[in-house]
């Protein structure tokens, strides 16, 4: 279990979580590339993430279950 506070706002919304020291060495020493997740998704990415979602909307009769991939294997 993680020693976790929220922060909240004036209005007692959710805003932050704040993460003790301790709490956070542990989590990068079992994930050690959890850093890299703070720089941001290259735009060419994202288009192509866009380009795939609007692809599965237009046509979802193309969508197939994972688990069928997963017995072609």
């Amino acid at each position: 279990m993680l020693d976790t506070q929220v922060l909240k706002d004036q209005q007692g919304m959710p805003m932050g979580v704040f993460i003790p020291m301790k709490t956070w060495e542990n989590i990068v020493f079992q994930y050690p590339d959890i850093e890299l997740f703070n720089n941001d998704i290259p735009q060419w990415e994202k288009d192509f993430i866009d380009l795939r979602l609007n692809k599965a909307q237009r046509h979802p009769e193309c969508l197939k279950p994972v688990e069928m991939l997963l017995e072609t294997l």
